[in-house]
Protein backbone atom coordinates (compact mmCIF):
# COMPACT_ATOMS: atom_id res chain seq x y z
CA UNK A 1 0.00 0.00 0.00
CA UNK A 2 1.48 3.35 -1.04
CA UNK A 3 1.66 5.74 1.92
CA UNK A 4 1.88 9.52 1.33
CA UNK A 5 4.30 11.74 3.24
CA UNK A 6 1.69 14.28 4.37
CA UNK A 7 -1.83 13.95 5.77
CA UNK A 8 -4.69 16.00 7.15
CA UNK A 9 -5.35 15.86 10.89
CA UNK A 10 -7.63 17.49 13.46
CA UNK A 11 -5.24 19.37 15.75
CA UNK A 12 -6.28 20.88 19.07
CA UNK A 13 -4.05 23.94 19.58
CA UNK A 14 -5.56 25.29 22.79
CA UNK A 15 -8.76 25.08 24.82
CA UNK A 16 -11.64 25.53 22.33
CA UNK A 17 -9.16 26.25 19.51
CA UNK A 18 -8.65 23.71 16.74
CA UNK A 19 -8.02 23.38 13.01
CA UNK A 20 -7.53 20.77 10.31
CA UNK A 21 -3.81 20.93 9.50
CA UNK A 22 -1.48 19.23 7.06
CA UNK A 23 1.15 17.29 9.01
CA UNK A 24 3.68 14.52 8.37
CA UNK A 25 2.39 10.96 8.23
CA UNK A 26 3.89 9.22 11.29
CA UNK A 27 6.40 6.40 10.89
CA UNK A 28 5.47 3.06 12.45
CA UNK A 29 7.74 2.30 15.40
CA UNK A 30 9.61 -1.02 15.62
CA UNK A 31 6.98 -3.61 16.47
CA UNK A 32 4.17 -1.16 15.72
CA UNK A 33 2.11 -0.42 12.64
CA UNK A 34 0.69 2.42 10.59
CA UNK A 35 -3.07 2.40 10.07
CA UNK A 36 -5.05 4.29 7.44
CA UNK A 37 -8.02 5.63 9.39
CA UNK A 38 -11.41 4.67 7.97
CA UNK A 39 -13.41 6.12 10.88
CA UNK A 40 -12.75 7.69 14.27
CA UNK A 41 -15.38 8.52 16.86
CA UNK A 42 -15.47 11.73 18.87
CA UNK A 43 -15.62 10.67 22.51
CA UNK A 44 -16.85 12.45 25.61
CA UNK A 45 -13.28 12.54 26.91
CA UNK A 46 -12.23 14.26 23.66
CA UNK A 47 -14.90 16.88 24.29
CA UNK A 48 -13.66 17.42 27.86
CA UNK A 49 -10.12 17.90 26.53
CA UNK A 50 -11.42 20.38 23.93
CA UNK A 51 -13.32 22.31 26.60
CA UNK A 52 -10.72 22.37 29.37
CA UNK A 53 -7.55 20.49 28.43
CA UNK A 54 -6.23 17.25 29.93
CA UNK A 55 -3.38 16.53 32.33
CA UNK A 56 -2.03 13.81 30.01
CA UNK A 57 -2.21 15.88 26.82
CA UNK A 58 0.38 18.49 25.81
CA UNK A 59 -1.03 20.84 23.18
CA UNK A 60 -0.97 21.05 20.20
CA UNK A 61 -2.25 17.49 19.89
CA UNK A 62 -4.18 15.14 17.59
CA UNK A 63 -7.20 13.71 19.42
CA UNK A 64 -9.26 10.59 18.71
CA UNK A 65 -9.15 7.07 20.12
CA UNK A 66 -12.21 5.19 18.79
CA UNK A 67 -10.67 3.73 15.66
CA UNK A 68 -11.49 1.59 12.66
CA UNK A 69 -8.71 1.44 10.13
CA UNK A 70 -6.81 -0.52 7.53
CA UNK A 71 -3.22 -1.62 8.15
CA UNK A 72 -1.05 0.45 5.80
CA UNK A 73 2.47 -0.53 6.90
CA UNK A 74 4.23 -2.63 9.53
CA UNK A 75 7.16 -1.40 11.58
CA UNK A 76 10.51 -3.25 11.71
CA UNK A 77 10.47 -6.44 13.78
CA UNK A 78 6.66 -6.52 13.77
CA UNK A 79 5.49 -9.69 15.53
CA UNK A 80 1.76 -9.15 15.71
CA UNK A 81 -0.87 -11.18 13.86
CA UNK A 82 -2.04 -8.34 11.60
CA UNK A 83 -1.24 -7.92 7.91
CA UNK A 84 -1.17 -4.98 5.50
CA UNK A 85 -4.67 -4.41 4.12
CA UNK A 86 -6.44 -5.95 7.12
CA UNK A 87 -9.35 -3.94 8.57
CA UNK A 88 -9.24 -3.58 12.36
CA UNK A 89 -11.22 -2.21 15.29
CA UNK A 90 -8.74 -0.58 17.66
CA UNK A 91 -9.41 0.50 21.23
CA UNK A 92 -7.25 3.04 23.07
CA UNK A 93 -6.30 1.27 26.29
CA UNK A 94 -2.83 -0.23 26.60
CA UNK A 95 -2.28 -2.28 29.76
CA UNK A 96 0.87 -2.73 31.82
CA UNK A 97 1.84 -6.41 31.44
CA UNK A 98 3.69 -6.39 34.77
CA UNK A 99 0.92 -4.90 36.88
CA UNK A 100 -0.39 -7.59 39.27
CA UNK A 101 -3.99 -6.82 38.31
CA UNK A 102 -3.18 -7.36 34.63
CA UNK A 103 -1.50 -10.65 35.50
CA UNK A 104 -4.71 -11.67 37.32
CA UNK A 105 -6.81 -10.77 34.23
CA UNK A 106 -8.31 -7.69 35.92
CA UNK A 107 -6.97 -5.32 33.30
CA UNK A 108 -9.33 -2.49 34.22
CA UNK A 109 -7.57 -2.11 37.58
CA UNK A 110 -4.07 -1.86 36.14
CA UNK A 111 -2.36 1.27 37.45
CA UNK A 112 -0.20 1.69 34.35
CA UNK A 113 -2.91 2.01 31.68
CA UNK A 114 -1.93 4.30 28.80
CA UNK A 115 -4.11 5.41 25.90
CA UNK A 116 -3.88 6.19 22.22
CA UNK A 117 -5.01 9.80 21.93
CA UNK A 118 -3.34 10.74 25.21
CA UNK A 119 0.12 9.18 25.55
CA UNK A 120 0.30 8.69 21.76
CA UNK A 121 -1.21 10.95 19.05
CA UNK A 122 -4.78 10.11 18.13
CA UNK A 123 -6.70 9.14 15.03
CA UNK A 124 -8.90 12.01 13.90
CA UNK A 125 -6.51 12.07 10.98
CA UNK A 126 -5.88 10.22 7.75
CA UNK A 127 -3.28 7.94 9.37
CA UNK A 128 -2.39 6.92 12.92
CA UNK A 129 0.67 5.11 14.27
CA UNK A 130 -0.30 2.21 16.51
CA UNK A 131 2.47 1.70 19.10
CA UNK A 132 4.03 -1.71 19.71
CA UNK A 133 2.61 -1.66 23.25
CA UNK A 134 -0.89 -1.58 21.76
CA UNK A 135 -0.08 -4.48 19.45
CA UNK A 136 1.01 -6.66 22.39
CA UNK A 137 -1.12 -5.38 25.31
CA UNK A 138 -3.97 -3.37 23.79
CA UNK A 139 -7.40 -3.97 22.29
CA UNK A 140 -7.20 -4.79 18.58
CA UNK A 141 -9.61 -7.10 16.77
CA UNK A 142 -10.52 -7.78 13.13
CA UNK A 143 -13.50 -5.66 12.11
CA UNK A 144 -16.31 -8.05 11.15
CA UNK A 145 -17.34 -8.25 7.51
CA UNK A 146 -20.42 -6.16 6.86
CA UNK A 147 -19.94 -3.88 9.87
CA UNK A 148 -19.68 -0.29 8.66
CA UNK A 149 -16.44 1.51 9.61
CA UNK A 150 -18.33 4.14 11.61
CA UNK A 151 -19.77 1.35 13.76
CA UNK A 152 -16.56 -0.72 13.95
CA UNK A 153 -14.87 2.42 15.33
CA UNK A 154 -17.10 2.89 18.38
CA UNK A 155 -16.38 -0.35 20.22
CA UNK A 156 -14.65 1.33 23.18
CA UNK A 157 -17.59 3.17 24.82
CA UNK A 158 -19.74 0.04 24.76
CA UNK A 159 -16.92 -1.86 26.46
CA UNK A 160 -17.13 0.23 29.64
CA UNK A 161 -20.93 0.00 29.64
CA UNK A 162 -20.79 -3.80 29.32
CA UNK A 163 -18.36 -3.84 32.26
CA UNK A 164 -20.87 -1.78 34.28
CA UNK A 165 -23.72 -4.23 33.70
CA UNK A 166 -21.45 -7.17 34.41
CA UNK A 167 -20.63 -5.61 37.80
CA UNK A 168 -24.29 -4.68 38.41
CA UNK A 169 -25.43 -8.21 37.50
CA UNK A 170 -28.21 -6.73 35.36
CA UNK A 171 -30.51 -9.58 34.36
CA UNK A 172 -34.00 -10.92 33.88
CA UNK A 173 -36.67 -9.00 35.74
CA UNK A 174 -34.53 -6.00 36.66
CA UNK A 175 -35.88 -2.48 36.46
CA UNK A 176 -33.07 -0.12 35.46
CA UNK A 177 -32.90 3.66 35.72
CA UNK A 178 -30.21 5.37 33.64
CA UNK A 179 -29.46 8.94 34.72
CA UNK A 180 -28.01 10.73 31.68
CA UNK A 181 -29.22 10.51 28.07
CA UNK A 182 -26.01 11.13 26.17
CA UNK A 183 -24.43 8.44 23.97
CA UNK A 184 -23.26 6.56 27.06
CA UNK A 185 -26.74 6.66 28.56
CA UNK A 186 -28.18 5.31 25.30
CA UNK A 187 -25.64 2.49 25.37
CA UNK A 188 -26.77 1.67 28.91
CA UNK A 189 -30.36 1.41 27.69
CA UNK A 190 -29.40 -0.95 24.85
CA UNK A 191 -27.14 -3.15 26.96
CA UNK A 192 -29.57 -3.33 29.89
CA UNK A 193 -32.15 -4.61 27.39
CA UNK A 194 -29.66 -7.14 26.01
CA UNK A 195 -28.98 -8.35 29.57
CA UNK A 196 -32.69 -9.09 30.02
CA UNK A 197 -33.91 -6.09 32.01
CA UNK A 198 -37.70 -5.96 32.20
CA UNK A 199 -38.00 -2.16 32.18
CA UNK A 200 -35.51 0.63 31.48
CA UNK A 201 -36.09 4.31 32.33
CA UNK A 202 -33.94 7.19 31.12
CA UNK A 203 -33.65 10.66 32.69
CA UNK A 204 -31.82 13.86 31.73
CA UNK A 205 -31.93 17.58 32.44
CA UNK A 206 -31.84 18.41 28.70
CA UNK A 207 -35.06 17.76 26.72
CA UNK A 208 -33.03 17.91 23.49
CA UNK A 209 -30.96 14.90 24.57
CA UNK A 210 -34.07 12.98 25.57
CA UNK A 211 -35.48 13.57 22.09
CA UNK A 212 -32.33 12.10 20.51
CA UNK A 213 -32.38 9.17 22.95
CA UNK A 214 -36.02 8.31 22.24
CA UNK A 215 -34.91 6.10 19.33
CA UNK A 216 -33.53 3.64 21.92
CA UNK A 217 -37.12 3.04 23.12
CA UNK A 218 -36.78 3.29 26.91
CA UNK A 219 -39.96 2.50 28.79
CA UNK A 220 -40.06 6.05 30.15
CA UNK A 221 -38.24 9.30 29.38
CA UNK A 222 -37.98 11.56 32.43
CA UNK A 223 -37.30 15.26 31.91
CA UNK A 224 -35.37 16.22 35.05
CA UNK A 225 -35.67 19.91 34.16
CA UNK A 226 -39.44 19.76 34.55
CA UNK A 227 -40.15 16.74 36.78
CA UNK A 228 -39.06 15.55 40.21
CA UNK A 229 -37.11 12.45 39.23
CA UNK A 230 -37.45 10.50 42.53
CA UNK A 231 -41.22 11.15 42.60
CA UNK A 232 -41.62 10.11 38.94
CA UNK A 233 -39.55 6.96 39.44
CA UNK A 234 -41.54 6.07 42.55
CA UNK A 235 -44.76 6.41 40.55
CA UNK A 236 -43.39 4.25 37.72
CA UNK A 237 -42.32 1.48 40.11
CA UNK A 238 -45.24 1.47 42.52
CA UNK A 239 -43.03 2.94 45.21
CA UNK A 240 -40.46 0.14 45.25
CA UNK A 241 -37.80 1.83 43.11
CA UNK A 242 -35.58 0.40 40.34
CA UNK A 243 -33.34 -2.53 41.20
CA UNK A 244 -30.40 -0.96 39.31
CA UNK A 245 -29.55 2.73 38.95
CA UNK A 246 -26.75 3.93 36.66
CA UNK A 247 -25.37 7.46 37.12
CA UNK A 248 -24.18 8.23 33.59
CA UNK A 249 -23.58 11.95 34.05
CA UNK A 250 -21.14 14.26 35.90
CA UNK A 251 -23.69 15.72 38.33
CA UNK A 252 -22.91 15.38 42.07
CA UNK A 253 -26.67 15.29 42.70
CA UNK A 254 -27.02 12.05 40.70
CA UNK A 255 -25.51 9.61 43.27
CA UNK A 256 -27.45 11.34 46.07
CA UNK A 257 -30.76 10.82 44.23
CA UNK A 258 -29.74 7.33 43.07
CA UNK A 259 -29.38 6.15 46.67
CA UNK A 260 -32.76 7.71 47.50
CA UNK A 261 -34.52 6.02 44.58
CA UNK A 262 -33.04 2.52 44.28
CA UNK A 263 -35.01 -0.45 45.61
CA UNK A 264 -34.06 -2.19 48.85
CA UNK A 265 -31.12 -4.47 48.16
CA UNK A 266 -30.54 -2.65 44.87
CA UNK A 267 -27.35 -1.73 43.05
CA UNK A 268 -26.14 1.78 42.22
CA UNK A 269 -23.41 1.99 39.57
CA UNK A 270 -21.35 5.19 39.79
CA UNK A 271 -20.45 5.40 36.11
CA UNK A 272 -20.02 9.13 35.57
CA UNK A 273 -17.00 10.79 37.15
CA UNK A 274 -17.57 14.00 39.12
CA UNK A 275 -15.69 17.31 39.06
CA UNK A 276 -12.76 17.17 41.50
CA UNK A 277 -14.16 19.90 43.72
CA UNK A 278 -17.59 18.20 43.88
CA UNK A 279 -16.61 14.56 44.30
CA UNK A 280 -17.93 14.19 47.89
CA UNK A 281 -21.64 14.91 47.36
CA UNK A 282 -23.06 13.76 50.70
CA UNK A 283 -24.63 10.37 49.96
CA UNK A 284 -26.69 9.19 52.94
CA UNK A 285 -24.72 6.13 54.04
CA UNK A 286 -27.37 5.20 56.61
CA UNK A 287 -29.72 4.58 53.68
CA UNK A 288 -27.02 2.45 52.04
CA UNK A 289 -26.53 0.57 55.32
CA UNK A 290 -30.13 -0.07 56.35
CA UNK A 291 -31.48 -0.67 52.85
CA UNK A 292 -28.68 -3.18 52.10
CA UNK A 293 -27.60 -1.31 48.98
CA UNK A 294 -24.55 -1.88 46.82
CA UNK A 295 -22.54 1.11 45.58
CA UNK A 296 -20.40 0.05 42.60
CA UNK A 297 -17.58 2.23 41.33
CA UNK A 298 -16.81 1.70 37.66
CA UNK A 299 -14.14 2.87 35.24
CA UNK A 300 -12.32 1.39 32.25
CA UNK A 301 -12.72 -2.12 30.82
CA UNK A 302 -10.84 -5.31 30.06
CA UNK A 303 -10.19 -6.96 26.68
CA UNK A 304 -13.11 -9.35 27.21
CA UNK A 305 -15.48 -6.37 27.36
CA UNK A 306 -14.02 -4.94 24.13
CA UNK A 307 -14.58 -8.25 22.35
CA UNK A 308 -18.17 -8.47 23.58
CA UNK A 309 -18.88 -4.87 22.54
CA UNK A 310 -17.65 -5.58 19.00
CA UNK A 311 -19.80 -8.71 18.84
CA UNK A 312 -22.86 -6.77 19.99
CA UNK A 313 -22.30 -4.08 17.38
CA UNK A 314 -21.94 -6.73 14.67
CA UNK A 315 -25.15 -8.48 15.77
CA UNK A 316 -27.13 -5.25 16.11
CA UNK A 317 -27.79 -5.66 19.84
CA UNK A 318 -25.90 -2.39 20.13
CA UNK A 319 -27.68 -0.39 17.40
CA UNK A 320 -24.79 1.52 15.88
CA UNK A 321 -27.05 3.12 13.27
CA UNK A 322 -29.07 4.80 16.05
CA UNK A 323 -26.09 5.70 18.20
CA UNK A 324 -24.08 7.37 15.41
CA UNK A 325 -26.08 10.41 14.37
CA UNK A 326 -23.36 12.27 12.42
CA UNK A 327 -20.79 10.81 9.99
CA UNK A 328 -18.60 13.60 8.63
CA UNK A 329 -15.38 14.10 6.65
CA UNK A 330 -12.46 15.97 8.19
CA UNK A 331 -13.30 19.20 6.38
CA UNK A 332 -16.50 19.33 8.46
CA UNK A 333 -14.75 19.00 11.82
CA UNK A 334 -16.21 22.30 13.07
CA UNK A 335 -19.74 21.10 12.43
CA UNK A 336 -19.14 17.77 14.17
CA UNK A 337 -17.37 19.16 17.23
CA UNK A 338 -19.89 21.95 17.78
CA UNK A 339 -22.87 19.59 17.31
CA UNK A 340 -21.42 17.33 20.00
CA UNK A 341 -20.55 20.21 22.35
CA UNK A 342 -24.05 21.68 21.97
CA UNK A 343 -25.79 18.34 22.60
CA UNK A 344 -27.26 18.23 19.09
CA UNK A 345 -25.62 14.88 18.29
CA UNK A 346 -25.40 11.55 20.05
CA UNK A 347 -22.26 10.14 18.45
CA UNK A 348 -20.14 11.97 15.89
CA UNK A 349 -17.77 9.91 13.74
CA UNK A 350 -15.21 11.36 11.34
CA UNK A 351 -14.26 9.49 8.17
CA UNK A 352 -10.87 10.87 7.08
Amino acid sequence: MKVPQRMKAFVLHDVMAWSVDEVRVPEPAPGGMLVRVLACGLCGSDLRTIRSGHRSVTLPWILGHEICGEVAALGPDFRGPWEVGQRLSIGPNVYDPNDPYTVEGRHELSAGVREIGQQWPGAIAEYVAIPPESVTMGNILPAPEGLAPQHAAIVEPGSSVIHAHERARTGLGDTVLVMGAGPIGCLHVAIARACGADRVFLSDVAPQRLELAATFDPDALIDASAQNVPERVAALTGGTGPTVVITANPSPQAPVEAVQMVAKGGRVVLFGGLPHDESAPGVDLNVVHYQNLELIGLSRFAPRHFRTSLQMLASGRIPGDRLVTHVLPLDRVDEGVRSALDGKALKVVFTP
